[in-house]
């Protein structure tokens, strides 16, 4: 917007300084009456009368003040221009850059996605493996426990130690008992058998 109001100023002054300039340089009222209407349209004040006399002074004064005016419309709007332009660069540099952005972080998320699939994937077949060796070790577990029984005595508990020890010595004790038994009675034979010959 403020460009247009900067084309349109700038257009309308070099309007004006081109009517004044003819006016001024051709030594003629003709121009003057002829070209009111326009001079009165880019000055925005009323017709001058029919009948008068050219001020070159005056004329000189204004010609150099649009003159003044006509140079500061178009530094500004050739800073405006620039400003446009700049704005614009600086648009399309940050849009190109986004774009850079956008596409990497895009191929940032396909490329974790995939890893992420793959890490997936082998922990699934981790885990499957686990469980088929866990299995098997339970199993080999299992087995040798089996063996162990049938070919490792098991220690005795002191209970059954003790147990194991008093019917050992009730056994000697009861064959003792049946040594004496039969020693006693084998000397009671013996003392029998010389009586009889004695008397005999």
């Amino acid at each position: 917007q403020a460009k247009a109001e900067l084309e349109q100023g700038l257009e309308g002054v070099r309007r004006a300084l081109s009517i004044l300039r003819e006016y001024y340089g051709s030594g003629a009222n003709a121009a003057m009456l002829q070209d009111g209407g326009d001079l009165a349209q880019a000055m925005q004040q009323p017709a001058p009368p029919t009948q008068h006399s050219k001020a070159s002074g005056a004329g000189t004064s204004i010609v150099g003040l649009l003159e003044v005016v006509e140079s500061d419309f178009a530094k500004s709007l050739a800073a405006e221009e620039t400003e446009e332009a700049d704005a614009e660069s600086e648009y399309q540099k940050t849009s190109q850059e986004n774009k850079i952005t956008k596409t990497m972080k895009e191929q940032d998320v396909k490329y974790a996605t995939q890893e992420y699939k793959s890490l997936d994937k082998s922990i699934a077949e981790f885990s499957s493996d686990r469980e088929t060796t866990d299995a098997e070790l339970t199993a080999v577990l299992d087995y040798y426990a089996k063996i162990q029984e049938r070919c490792i005595a098991k220690p005795e508990t002191y209970a059954e130690r003790a147990e194991r020890r008093k019917a050992e010595i009730d056994g000697l004790k009861e064959a003792l008992k049946i040594l004496e038994d039969e020693a006693s009675s084998f000397a009671q034979q013996g003392r029998r058998g010389g009586v009889r010959a004695h008397f005999l």
